[in-house]
């Protein structure tokens, strides 16, 4: 029978010198609410050791459990990975990085116990550098604008979560995993919480400029129809301007302004035309492509070792 009462699933990459610290205080923090908890660290395939020091955690306390994955698959496939091995009535969902505090926890499970199914921690003062904070900003700017749904920046996967939001969740197979818009989706009654955010325990964020924004054409494209929307919106809007240059070159002619038709309008004409047609069916092709992306279904993430499990 499961008697886990709380599962708490870190993804862990490059996070060779953070993996002991981060179980140490896990520990510390979950026992003031309860002796029945679970730690799970799933290992995204990084370059470093941070397997072995999982193993290493895993001899030494039995409630922590590894699981690696046979490649790096990314951070939301790793979560998925976690979750789906975890057993606790709550499960608890963080970073490695220890930006996210293990002592925000009791906070955390003490406002789902007033009756909510989903309480996300939010950062009350992000420590991240200006770069970071700007990239953050305006991918969740970009992401509310082209998903529709509403996005807080100060709100991240660190959260606390009910084993029925949780199975809502793990019911959800698509290939493009993003856990925080997923786990606003299923709904349930929901609440925020403001927590210290802290400094990176060591290194930096692997997430750079490329990566966010294949991210948030991910993130867009899977929770939304407006950027078809959109270009259906541009090709309105290109064609009444196309329309009144059309009317307008009429009147200049007819009033004796053009006495030989000219190069420039035609090129224009054909280069802007032309632009427009290349990025509808670019949008077209990225849709189709996640299309098909999904009916091959192949599995979201591979285990390739397990300790404790």
């Amino acid at each position: 029978m499961n008697n886990v009462h709380i599962s708490v699933v870190s993804p862990v990459y490059k996070a060779e010198n953070i993996v002991d610290e981060l179980v140490k205080r896990l520990i510390s923090a979950l026992s003031t609410v309860t002796d029945s908890f679970e730690i799970l660290l799933v290992e995204d395939c990084g370059p470093d050791n941070s397997w072995d020091k999982i193993a290493e955690n895993c001899k030494k306390h039995s409630s922590v459990k590894g699981i690696k994955l046979s490649k790096n698959f990314g951070q939301h496939h790793a979560i998925t990975a976690g979750l789906d091995h975890a057993q606790g009535d709550w499960i608890i969902v963080m970073d490695c990085d220890l930006q996210d505090r293990p002592e925000e926890i009791p906070k955390l499970y003490q406002q789902a116990q007033n009756g909510f199914d989903v309480v996300f921690a939010r950062r009350a003062e992000r420590q991240d550098g200006f770069t970071k904070k700007l990239s953050s900003r305006i991918f969740y700017a970009a992401f509310t604008y082209l998903s529709g749904m509403e996005q807080d920046g100060s709100v991240s996967n660190f959260g606390i979560y009910s084993r029925k939001a949780i199975d809502a969740v793990n019911l959800m197979r698509e290939p493009i995993r993003v856990f925080t818009a997923m786990s606003r989706w299923v709904g349930f009654k929901t609440s925020y919480v403001d927590v210290v955010h802290d400094k990176r325990f060591e290194g930096t964020s692997s997430y750079n400029w490329g990566k966010l924004i294949d991210f948030a054409l991910d993130y867009s494209i899977s929770y939304s129809q407006k950027p078809l929307k959109l270009t259906v919106k541009l090709g309105l809007i290109i064609s009444l301007m196309s329309l009144l240059y059309v009317v307008y070159i009429a009147v200049m002619y007819m009033t004796g302004q053009i006495s030989r038709p000219g190069y420039a309008s035609l090129i224009v004409s054909i280069w802007l035309l032309s632009g427009l047609i290349i990025f509808t069916l670019g949008i077209i092709g990225l849709y189709v492509g996640k299309t098909y992306e999904g009916i091959k279904s192949r599995p979201i993430y591979i285990v390739n070792l397990k300790e404790n499990l």
